[in-house]
């Protein structure tokens, strides 16, 4: 039975393995790489990405990665593929065919059909000599030099610079595209990484209560308009209807220390000037970071200059964005 150490020994060992592994990937960044970049980039059509075994699991991520980030692809497995599923290929689809050995049976049947087809190829391969590297249109180099496994047998370091050349094809075309936060958005819409991107302060703001009080108010009409509205505070306007600032709980409770009675008081005398204020039409991640670095739970919202209702940390958490 393994020791705690030798189980930390043999992990590391893994880790730096496959590290050293994407690191020698830079060499194999070159011309026929960037030519890879241009076909895709050119292209009319899909990118139809095919693997077997452990590769045809890379050929699905790099599927989704594309499809992400504004390169339309599907999923083709090789073996699937001579036994009709060609016919998801057309005119002007590119196929990237991804293999370590690049000799398995299945793909050096497929090839041949695929040529005939006209359709472009991009070999994602592992032996520069194999059937796949010499009889594609362009070779990307995903060599390793050993597998994780102790064996070296099981796919590991190999399936990862697979992974690796995908993301560095995906992140190219992106940038060429000119893919922007909002497209990413705009294909990202569910979730918390999509509501990052898209979800605004007034789509929260608007779904809480509007609580307000005059700068005359007395603090018990303070104390009920923070209870009632369950957001721990309370804007105070002027005679002129204008922020002039906010009550928190918090203000109330340190008027009570400070005070036996409060019968003569006003929303004037414990109020906060110049609150933190959020224009509505920031997004909610904004809203966030002004929470952290201010330490507080709440802000003001305004919309034109003008007080328009209160976002709270609640509604950040409710939304998942934290």
């Amino acid at each position: 039975m393994f020791s705690i150490k030798e189980v930390i020994k043999l992990a590391l060992e893994t880790i730096e393995l496959e590290a050293k592994s994407v690191v020698k990937l830079t060499e194999y960044i070159n011309d026929s790489f960037a030519k890879a970049v241009h076909v895709i980039h050119e292209s009319k059509g899909r990118v139809v990405v095919s693997g077997i075994g452990k590769s045809a699991v890379i050929a699905q991520k790099i599927v989704a990665t594309f499809n992400s980030t504004g390169t339309p692809a599907l999923f083709m497995h090789a073996a699937d593929a001579i036994h009709g599923d060609l016919g998801m290929i057309q005119p002007d689809d590119t196929v990237i065919i991804i293999s370590k050995s690049g000799e398995s049976p299945e793909i050096k049947v497929l090839i041949p059909f695929i040529k005939d087809m006209k359709n472009p190829i991009i070999a994602i391969c592992g032996n520069g000599q194999s059937y796949l590297a010499t009889h594609a249109d362009i070779f990307v180099d995903s060599t390793v030099e050993k597998e994780a496994c102790p064996n070296n047998l099981a796919p590991t370091t190999s399936t990862t610079a697979q992974l690796v050349m995908g993301d560095a094809l995906a992140v190219c075309l992106l940038s060429l595209k000119g893919f922007s936060s909002q497209d990413f958005a705009r294909y990202h819409p569910g979730g918390a990484l999509g509501k990052k991107l898209y979800l605004r302060v007034s789509d929260l703001s608007k779904q809480n209560e509007k609580p307000e009080v005059k700068i005359i108010s007395t603090i018990k009409e303070v104390i009920y308009e923070i209870s009632s509205k369950r957001l721990g505070a309370t804007a105070v306007l002027d005679e002129n209807n204008k922020l002039c600032g906010i009550i928190t709980d918090g203000d109330i409770r340190r008027m009570l220390e400070k005070h036996e009675n409060f019968a003569g008081l006003q929303a004037k005398d414990i109020l906060t000037a110049n609150p933190k204020t959020i224009d509505d039409n920031e997004l909610a991640v904004e809203a966030l970071e002004q929470m952290r670095t201010y330490d507080i739970t709440q802000l003001v919202v305004t919309k034109e200059g003008n007080y328009s209702g209160m976002v709270h940390l609640h509604d950040l958490l409710r939304e998942g964005l934290i």
